[in-house]
């Protein structure tokens, strides 16, 4: 990662430095120098090349090639880039600004003060202004402005700050900004800030256009502002996501240790969950809820506007209308987003490609050799950077599945994958998914032969590629769910047996046997698995209606424990709110099979369970009961004593071992007959789980001689279930592995997807 960052003028330097004559470049592959001095000089020119190269730079490799010399006394230049060839270089991520365009965006003495679009070559909008590879002005957005000539001069000084800065500007020739309000009185620059800013203190919702689309914006200590936003936007209890001014201000309401503090402050500004405080910000940003999710400033005008007193943070939230992918153009922000903001702060810079916050998670446990890094998604400041896999593949494309869903191409041994796309269920998000997946394609001048999908024959992505199969895709290939999830996870850890256990957790994924799987211990590799056990069905009464009302799946589960309706509200009294009826209908249902599909899945058990405990009888958004039943926790990943974990039993069916939550349910309604406080049921639930999976692991382990495990899977987001299965296993004496460079949940499927078919392929 060479080019953006500000490589070719850190050569140049270098080489003055040294006394060496030559030049550099940039072309599709990376950086080429070519240098001439003594063998010395050059031995220790080429060390620099990696060991002092600029911060933002990633240099996988320094290839050298001994020529003969040239005439001498030439100097050392830069030359201009070179467009042909392959490109395997990888295009810069959208970045924070550093301290040293903060420091001129304060200094009134500088001709930038106060100026929404600062940049330099180590910071600023990278990828989502990105038109084409080599990474130069004419191929971003930026192409629009002409340069002024006092940046014009900055830009072409190889020992300036801002030497082919490519989104160089200040006030007299870039972008600027203005704002709009429902009423349609514009303003424009300082004056369009301004009125930003005081809408903010006024309580009033502001949609901010930020680097890679548009946010939602209020005074996170209003809560009248807060709540107001919940009201418009349609969102009850998600929680949202506050920006602070810095880690000063995060101090006030939450705890952020120095290493949470050091991936808030990192040139990715990625959204950062950490444990809240009791006091400090309303707790209806955050409800029922002991995270907060945190981010620091990650563009100019953001800390224009946290430095304004009384806005020292701000709820940021996706600036979108619910169900849909985050506005990134003008016209459609202003066209949509007047249904939930009162004015609306944008500017005249284009985004080429939307690209939602990361979220990222970092867990802390004894037992575990070092703290695990999780991405819950991977956005801004992370994409498109790609994954090696250390092995070649073919030529692949993965459309990934219908949810959170995100594409990967595929280059050499590099799975190049897209930022967070979204849920598949409207035409916008499709189309996102599309222009996504051929963008990445054309920067990196890709051509896939083939492709790869999900299983489900519904899936839309699916839907597509099955009918576009022809002259440009020779062949598609469908790859079940979990396959997948379990793929992925070994991709990114470099596992290559055809011996190794995924257990993979999850909401809904199509099976092998039409069925709805979700609590699945696979055992194989990338080309084939075996299903060797799985969680007992349950039924789904209503279909999705019971994702959305997890009491459904509740009664289901108690009826299947307790055999009868009013033995199972006896004994969990949140279910006297589905009244008589309705109870008789649903248990006609589930008898007769009508609109009750089966399904194995360990996310709709977990719904199940924070449903008969009262804490999400009807879920706002997804995994809404998960979640909160987890957050009663509150981070505290110590497991109960071993004689109070609820007990799963353990049966055969169809060739597969069959995990039953029967007797958890039982021991579940002892606890709540007896008054236990449900954080105590709570961690006693999550601590049997790990125990299945640890007791189940080794059983495997026992009969086909399997020692790696991966886990993957939605319900790995679970920092509880996630951190004690890691350790607990370890312990076992098993190499247990998890997600570190992709989403554990859907996010990750498209990595595993290229893995399974590039092996089927090869196997042809």
């Amino acid at each position: 990662m060479v080019q953006g960052v500000g490589y070719r003028p850190f050569v140049y330097k270098l080489a003055h430095a040294r006394g060496l004559e030559g030049w550099v470049l940039n072309d599709p592959e990376g950086v080429l120098v070519e240098v001439e001095g003594t063998e010395q000089d050059l031995r220790r020119f080429a060390h620099e090349l990696t060991s002092e190269a600029p911060p933002q730079a990633v240099v996988e490799s320094v290839d050298t090639e001994v020529i003969e010399p040239g005439a001498g006394g030439t100097g050392f230049v830069i030359r201009h880039s070179e467009h042909s060839g392959r490109k395997v270089t990888v295009v810069p991520a959208d970045s924070y600004v550093c301290a040293d365009c903060r420091a001129e965006l304060t200094d009134p003495t500088d001709r930038r003060y106060r100026y929404p679009f600062i940049n330099c070559t180590n910071c600023g909008p990278r990828y989502s202004i990105v038109q084409g590879l080599p990474y130069d002005r004419a191929q971003t957005t930026m192409s629009a402005f002409t340069m002024c000539d006092l940046c014009r001069g900055e830009y072409e000084d190889p020992l300036d700050r801002r030497y082919h800065a490519q989104p160089n500007a200040c006030p007299a020739c870039g972008p600027e900004l203005m704002l709009v309000d429902r009423t349609g009185n514009r303003s424009v620059g300082e004056d369009a800030l301004g009125a930003a800013v005081n809408a903010l203190r006024a309580g009033r919702i502001v949609a901010i256009k930020s680097v890679g689309g548009f946010h939602l914006a209020v005074n996170a200590r209003d809560a009248d502002a807060v709540a107001l936003l919940r009201t418009r936007k349609r969102r009850d209890s998600k929680p949202f996501a506050v920006m602070a001014r810095d880690l000063a201000t995060v101090a006030t309401f939450a705890d952020c240790d120095q290493d949470e503090a050091a991936l808030m402050a990192s040139p990715a500004r990625p959204i950062v969950l950490v444990r809240k405080k009791d006091s400090g910000l309303p707790g209806t940003i955050a409800p029922r809820n002991p995270n907060l999710g945190v981010m620091l400033p990650s563009a100019p005008q953001h800390h224009l506007i946290v430095d304004e007193p009384g806005l020292d943070v701000i709820v940021m939230t996706s600036g979108n209308i619910s169900g849909y992918p985050i506005a990134y153009r003008n016209d459609d922000a202003l066209a949509q987003l007047f249904d939930i903001a009162d004015v609306i702060l944008y500017n005249n810079r284009d985004i080429e490609i939307r690209v939602d916050d990361s979220i990222v998670r970092r867990s802390k446990h004894p037992g575990l050799p070092a703290p695990v890094v999780s991405f819950i998604r991977r956005a801004r400041g992370y994409a498109p950077y790609p994954i090696d896999v250390g092995t070649e593949l073919r030529p692949l494309v993965a459309y990934g599945a219908e949810l959170k869903t995100t594409v990967a191409l595929t280059s050499g041994s590099r799975v190049y994958i897209s930022q967070h796309i979204g849920d598949l269920k409207n035409d916008e998000t499709f189309e996102s998914h599309r222009r996504t997946a051929r963008h990445l394609a054309e920067l990196h001048d890709l051509t896939p032969r083939h492709a790869a999908c999900d299983l489900h024959p519904q899936f839309r992505a699916t839907r597509s590629v099955l009918r576009e199969q022809g002259d440009e895709i020779e062949q598609v290939l469908q790859v079940q769910h979990h396959h997948a999830h379990m793929a992925s996870c070994m991709a990114e850890n470099r596992l290559t047996g055809d011996n190794v256990v995924g257990v993979v957790f999850d909401g809904a994924g199509y099976g092998v046997d039409e069925t709805i799987w979700g609590g699945e211990f696979l055992l194989g590799g990338y080309r084939d698995v075996r299903r060797v056990a799985r969680l007992r069905l349950l039924p789904l009464l209503g279909g999705d209606q019971a994702v959305r009302e997890p009491i459904r799946t509740g009664f289901a589960l108690a009826l299947d424990a307790l055999g009868d309706s009013p033995t199972a509200v006896a004994a969990f009294p949140v279910l006297a709110q589905l009244d008589e009826t309705r109870r008789h209908v649903f248990a006609t249902m589930r008898d007769r099979g009508v609109n009750a599909p089966l399904t194995s899945s360990m996310g709709r058990l977990f719904d199940a369970m924070a449903a008969l405990c009262g804490i999400c009888v009807r879920a706002e958004y997804e995994a809404q009961g998960p979640i909160e039943f987890e957050g009663l926790l509150g981070r505290d990943l110590r497991m109960s004593d071993v004689d109070e974990r609820y007990g799963f039993a353990v049966g055969g069916s169809d060739g597969a071992v069959e995990i039953d939550p029967r007797p958890v349910v039982l021991a579940m309604a002892a606890d709540l007959a007896a008054g236990v406080p449900l954080e105590v049921i709570s961690r006693r639930f999550h601590s049997g789980v790990v125990d299945m999976v640890v007791h189940r692991c080794a059983a495997i382990r026992a009969a086909e001689g399997a020692h790696e495990v991966v886990l993957s899977g939605g319900v790995f987001l679970n920092e509880f279930l996630l951190v004690n299965c890691l350790v607990e296993l370890a312990e076992a004496g098993f190499s247990a592995y998890c997600h570190r460079q992709v989403p554990t949940n859907d996010g990750g499927i498209a990595l595993g997807q290229v893995l399974v078919a590039d092996a089927r392929l090869a196997a042809l």
